[in-house]
């Protein structure tokens, strides 16, 4: 009796209710036996497989498409790239725009692979999407389509290129409030220039609420400028904001994500009765509405008051995360309230479930390095039942540098190097200065200034700078 195979349309069928990993190999499985070419079903389970990202998912996508088409459409070609992996997706395109007519390519393929270039943190993600813009703009996509143009633009914010992202803006004929949002948050999401950035994203709202061309301000618009003014903590503007908020017909009571951006801003601002007016009126609140709270009472010295903000918060059925911490630690370390910032460490675990990860242990770290107990931290780092991180040895290497702790600094610096090296970087890519200078400065404290000359000599031939600072003043 010979086999039937079941056709394109019962897999079809199948995959539907399919649920897990296992099921959808077995349609796969199916597949290769019948020696189905259904491009549709092919994508669904593509799909399939990625819809939890991972590189088992991404490279079982792989095997699905390569061995049975050599050159697959363009259907399974950006299904590929929308589902894959950063890296991967930039490589895969890679190889197909040098071996295919640019005119292959379609508005959804450049959409998907800047898409992915924007979440790379490869060092060839911003090389890749220049190629691409120049693509788009040969092709006479840049200006015909407001989704490519959004898409550049985020791309290049996100690797903070942030003159080429208002280049881009700039440049587009029509602009929707996604536009708009992705230039505003793009400026407020880099801070390494302080109010620069921020200040510009203030200006660029002004613009936006006066003459957007028809287009109405989103809450993520607002919630993008309340961050803008948390950071230059300009608390006039912020009001006049959050009255415009309700002019727009917001209502902070109810959405959860204006509320909480109000209370972020006012806490940062300096103005705790009006954040925690807004906190109190808010019917509906999340883990962040909580934690921006907790957050705003450490950094107005109130961190005493943290603790029992966050056991309302368990009370009220939900939960305090790893983010809650990482950022009250944070609000704790800034202003050095270091026997408060332990003992939250230690209420991680037993009062409230959460595993301490290396971002909580880096931040006590800082804060016993900051406050000048060096031995206690030195301490601290050896029992941690996790690996330190360069962060987390480059802190307290620095912390021995100003309290001249030069023996434990200069241990610290040289394994934080051996760690660089085993890490395999690459010999001219730029990276590791602060590890060199960490431990040049605990040298140049000991007097040893002919092996920080070696130092500096070996920075040299590895084409290592120090970033400059600056200032506004």
């Amino acid at each position: 009796m010979s086999s039937v195979f079941p056709g394109p349309r019962f897999l079809s069928l199948l995959h539907q209710n399919s649920k897990t990993l296992i099921q959808a190999k077995q349609i796969h499985a199916q597949l290769v036996i019948n020696g189905c070419q259904d491009n549709s079903l092919f994508g669904k389970l593509i799909g399939h497989y990625c819809s939890k990202p991972s590189t088992e998912s991404s490279k079982l996508a792989h095997l699905l498409v390569f061995p049975r088409f050599g050159h697959p459409d363009k259907f399974l070609f950006n299904t590929l790239l929308k589902c894959s992996e950063p890296e991967d997706s930039i490589r895969i395109f890679a190889n197909r725009a040098s071996k295919s007519s640019l005119l292959y390519l379609n508005e959804r393929t450049f959409v998907f692979v800047l898409g992915a270039c924007a979440r790379s943190a490869s060092s060839s993600a911003l090389r890749v999407g220049r190629i691409v813009h120049g693509m788009v703009k040969k092709l006479g996509f840049l200006y015909e389509s407001e989704l490519i143009g959004t898409t550049l633009l985020h791309f290049y914010a996100k690797n903070g290129d942030l003159p080429y992202a208002r280049k881009v803006f700039d440049e587009m004929p029509v602009r929707t409030s996604v536009t708009w949002n992705a230039m505003i948050g793009g400026y407020c999401s880099h801070k390494d220039k302080g109010n620069h950035n921020a200040r510009k994203a203030m200006i660029l709202f002004r613009r936006f609420s006066c003459c957007g061309y028809g287009v109405r301000p989103t809450d993520t618009t607002m919630v993008c400028v309340l961050s803008a003014i948390s950071q230059t903590g300009l608390i006039e503007i912020g009001s006049l904001v959050h009255g415009y908020i309700e002019k727009l017909g917001f209502t902070p009571e109810i959405d959860v994500f204006i509320g909480t951006g109000l209370v972020d801003m006012y806490s940062k601002c300096g103005c705790l009765n009006s954040a925690f007016s807004v906190f109190e009126l808010m019917k509906v609140k999340n883990v962040f509405t909580w934690t921006s709270m907790a957050t705003g009472l450490a950094l107005n010295g109130r961190g005493n008051e943290a603790p029992n903000l966050l056991n309302r918060m368990a009370e009220s059925g939900i939960k305090p995360n790893e983010i809650t911490f990482t950022s009250l630690l944070s609000a704790y370390r800034h202003i050095g309230l270091v026997q408060e910032g332990i003992e939250l460490f230690k209420s991680m675990k037993t009062r409230f479930g959460v595993t301490p990860v290396i971002q909580h242990y880096g931040c006590i770290v800082d804060l016993l390095g900051k406050a000048g107990r060096i031995q206690e931290a030195y301490e601290f780092v050896l029992a941690m039942p996790i690996k330190p991180d360069a962060i987390l040895l480059r802190s307290l290497c620095n912390a021995c540098s100003i309290y001249g702790e030069t023996v434990m600094g200069e241990e610290i610096g040289k394994a934080l190097l051996e760690m660089e090296q085993e890490e395999k970087k690459l010999p001219f890519s730029g990276s590791g200065c602060e590890d060199y200078v960490a431990l040049s400065n605990v040298l140049a404290h000991k007097g040893k200034w002919i092996e920080v000359e070696k130092l500096r000599n070996e920075m040299k031939e590895r084409r290592i700078k120090t970033r400059p600072g600056f200032s506004f003043v």
